[in-house]
Parts: C-alpha cells; sequence; structure tokens
C-alpha cells in the first residue's frame, strides 16, 4: 500500500486592508466610496486563500485625508502595527489610496521591506518583493504623483476664475453677512452693528478707545466673544463689506451686496492711513484730567482742572474751585498749578509706592481672598511690572487707573501727599493678571 507524502504546510499571511478617499462627500452613505474599495480588496484576499492568505478583522479606513502626505489616523494606526509584527500583507483598490506623493510612498516602501511585508495593488496586480514590481509601482506613482499636480492647478485656476467672477468661494463668513445657496447674504441684525462700528471707529479715530467702549456695552460677535482690536482692524480692512471679492490682493466686484457705502469705507481709511502717533495725540487731548475730583489745595479746598491756549499751545491747570468761583484769588498758598507737573509728580509717587514692601504685603492680603494660590512673590511681580504697562496705556485708561487707585491727594508747599485705596490695588492686581495692557497699546 502506497502512503501519499503529506500536503506541504503553507504560513498564514496576515492581509490589512487600507482604504482612503480625500473628500467626505458621500461618507455618510450606507454604501460609500470606502466601502467599495475594501469590498474590492477582500474579494482578492478571498481569491488568494489557497496561498495562506487571511483577512485581519481591523479597519483602516481614512474618509477625508488627503493623499499629498502621510498625516493620516489610520495609516499611522497600520504603519504602528506593521512595526509590532501585525502585518504580512498590505492590500489597497490602487496605488494612489495609500499616497500620491513620491516621496512619502518611498517611505513607506522602506517600513513595508524593513518588516518584510508586502504590497499588493489590487487593480494594478504586482507586489513589492521583486525588482520589476518596484519598478512599476515608481512608475505608477509618478504617474498619480503628476495627476495631483494637475489636479491642484485646475482647482487653483479654477478658483481664481471664479473669484474674478465676485463669486464667494468658502472660507470665514464675515461678520454681517451668511450663507445661502453658495452666496453671501446679508444678515440684516448683524450687518447695523457692521455699519455701527464702522461710524463709531470713523468719528473716534481710535481703535482703543471703541474697543473699549464696545467692551463696557457687552458688544459681542456671532461666536458670542468680545470683539478686540485685532478683530476690529481686520473688520475695518475687508473689502467684502464694500461689494468686493480679493483675489491675492487684487479686488474684483462681488455678487454679494455691500454693506459699508464707498463714502463711508474711505473716511474709515482715511482715518486708518494717518500715523498711529498722531491719533495717539489727538485721543491724549480729548482724554479726562488725571486728578478730577481727587486733588485738593493746603486748606482742604478742592482743585479742579482747566485749561488755556496761547499762540496755539494748550496749558493745563488745576485751580481751587474757590478762586474759580469768586473770580478772585483765595488766601490759599497755592491757587494754581500746572497739570503736567502735578500728574507726573502723582504718578511717579504711585510706581513708587506700589513697589514698596508695605503696599505689596497689603495687596496680597487683600486679593488672596478673591484670588485662590495667589502668592506674595506674584503680587511683587505684577505691581513691578507697573511701570512699564503705565507708559503703554492711553491717558483715558490711565486716568481710569488713577481713580481706581487714588483716593485723596492733599498739595501743600511742600509737596503733595497721595492716600492710596487698598480695594483699588487689588483691582489693579486683577487687571495686571488678565493682562489688559497689550490691548491699550496705541490704534
Amino acid at each position: 500500500m502506497t502512503t501519499q507524502p503529506p500536503l506541504p504546510i503553507r504560513k498564514k499571511l496576515r492581509c490589512a486592508v487600507y482604504t482612503r478617499k480625500s473628500s467626505e462627500e458621500g461618507l455618510e452613505q450606507e454604501f460609500n466610496s470606502l466601502d467599495a474599495q475594501r469590498e474590492a480588496c477582500e474579494a482578492y484576499v478571498a481569491s488568494q486563500r489557497a496561498e495562506g492568505w487571511m483577512l485581519l478583522g481591523d479597519r483602516y479606513d481614512d474618509g477625508g485625508f488627503s493623499g499629498g502626505n502621510l498625516e493620516r489616523p489610520a495609516l499611522k494606526r497600520l504603519l504602528a502595527d506593521m512595526e509590532a509584527g501585525c502585518i504580512d500583507i498590505v492590500v489597497v483598490y490602487k496605488i494612489d489610496r495609500l499616497s500620491r506623493s513620491l516621496m512619502d510612498f518611498a517611505k513607506l516602501v522602506e517600513v513595508f521591506e524593513r518588516r518584510n511585508v508586502t504590497f499588493v495593488s489590487v487593480t494594478q496586480s504586482f507586489n513589492t518583493t521583486t525588482s520589476m514590481g518596484r519598478l512599476t509601482l515608481n512608475v505608477l506613482l509618478s504617474f498619480a504623483q503628476f495627476e495631483r499636480e494637475v489636479i491642484g492647478e485646475r482647482i487653483r485656476d479654477k478658483f481664481a476664475a471664479s473669484r474674478k467672477r465676485g463669486m464667494w468661494m468658502g472660507g470665514y463668513v464675515p461678520l454681517g453677512y451668511a450663507v445661502k445657496d453658495r452666496k453671501l447674504v446679508i444678515d440684516e441684525t448683524e450687518a447695523e452693528l457692521v455699519r455701527s462700528i464702522f461710524r463709531r471707529f470713523a468719528k473716534l479715530g481710535s481703535g482703543t478707545t471703541l474697543v473699549r467702549q464696545l467692551a463696557a456695552e457687552n458688544v459681542r460677535n456671532r461666536y458670542g466673544k468680545p470683539i478686540d482690536k485685532g478683530a476690529l482692524y481686520k473688520m475695518l480692512n475687508n473689502r467684502t463689506y464694500v461689494g468686493e471679492a480679493v483675489h491675492k490682493g487684487t479686488a474684483y466686484p462681488g455678487e454679494h451686496q455691500a454693506i459699508i457705502d464707498r463714502a463711508l469705507w474711505d473716511k474709515v481709511h482715511a482715518v486708518l492711513q494717518e500715523s498711529p502717533r498722531k491719533r495717539a495725540n489727538r485721543t491724549r487731548v480729548q482724554s479726562p484730567a488725571l486728578l478730577k475730583g481727587l486733588i485738593f489745595g493746603p486748606n482742604g479746598v478742592p482743585m479742579t482742572p482747566t485749561h488755556t491756549r496761547k499762540c496755539g499751545k494748550l496749558y493745563r491747570y488745576y485751580v481751587t474751585t474757590s478762586a474759580i468761583r469768586s473770580g478772585v484769588p483765595d488766601n490759599s498758598p497755592i491757587r494754581r498749578i500746572p497739570a503736567t507737573e502735578i500728574e507726573a509728580a502723582v504718578v511717579h509717587q504711585i510706581t513708587r509706592l506700589v513697589q514698596s514692601p508695605e503696599i505689596v504685603v497689603a495687596t496680597w492680603r487683600a486679593a488672596r481672598q478673591n484670588i485662590k494660590g495667589l502668592t506674595e512673590r506674584q503680587v511683587r511681580e505684577h505691581l513691578h511690572g507697573f511701570t512699564e504697562i503705565w507708559n503703554e496705556l492711553f491717558p483715558a485708561e490711565q486716568a481710569r487707573i488713577v481713580q481706581l487707585l487714588v483716593a485723596r491727594v492733599e498739595v501743600s508747599p511742600t509737596g503733595a501727599d497721595i492716600t492710596l485705596r487698598t480695594d483699588g490695588l487689588s483691582a489693579l492686581l486683577h487687571d495686571l493678571r488678565s493682562g489688559p495692557a497689550q490691548h491699550e497699546k496705541a490704534a
């Protein structure tokens, strides 16, 4: 009796199917492009069952990811499993599903060879273990990269042509507009806010002042966030509001309706073209006196701000109220004092006092009740940075801080005595911690 030789034992080859689709369009369908790719790959693996091919249960699907780079979650997971020795064969529907970049694919092939993993394309049958397979792969991949570059050029040309026709091509929707049927349409509620902001900026001439007013009025954008200086200037320079579409710096007539008329736009940009220093100086002239309501003469008589002009130059003073009411000098040894000199002296004393150890400790004790974990060292660092922050503020903001910090300024022939408010120091510390000064620089 003859015995038949035993059948050869075939090694099981673990197959992982990788699928990819560049856009998310259609992925919500019950049977989408990823499913179609996987079905074809599974059928191919089943046809090779006699060779020991075995399909792995894990799915490696990248929906909505470009083949131009390797930053894809499923691909990263596939590579990790390859490095862990869990995969013998990678099966794809077409080569460009794995990558459209020749350089990226060369990196993938290195991983395949290092881990002894075979790469198989169902519609372009070959494997990478042979020299002919690698040559065929590089040729096909070169065409895939060429196709990707041609598609990119086509998309850029179409986008440019559409913008020249004034069409909306997607992206961030400016405040005041909504998108309907892929076109910009005016949202009247938001549009009125935009018009108001343009009008107010043209009148004020200061972005910092306007932002502060908007914050005080609790004005928010459509996302519920306050309008800061960055958002304000982006709005003021957005040519969409005058009915234009911009592509690479060139403006074309847009299909959408303008929110801002040309006269208001030109008025706003006449202000923007003016030197920020000049606008800051103009704001300073319009700002309130620093010590209004805080300064008193030697006999306790309140002093009030006043000014005069000589030869076009502005001179500011603090004068006793009794002298203003009567029109004649009173008995006070100090009836009038130059505003610039006394304000500078008060600010100098404030900067010295807020850095003194006694004030630092007093501020820390008052503030730590509301700010958990606050240390004395943190308070000292914030208060020591007060001088630098002060120099960046507009006079209106400086006046607010003086009103916050100072309870009383008493002027005498020997100098000025300042009484600080401890609760004001706590409020100042809160402002310094939240960083308001970064928004107060001259517009």
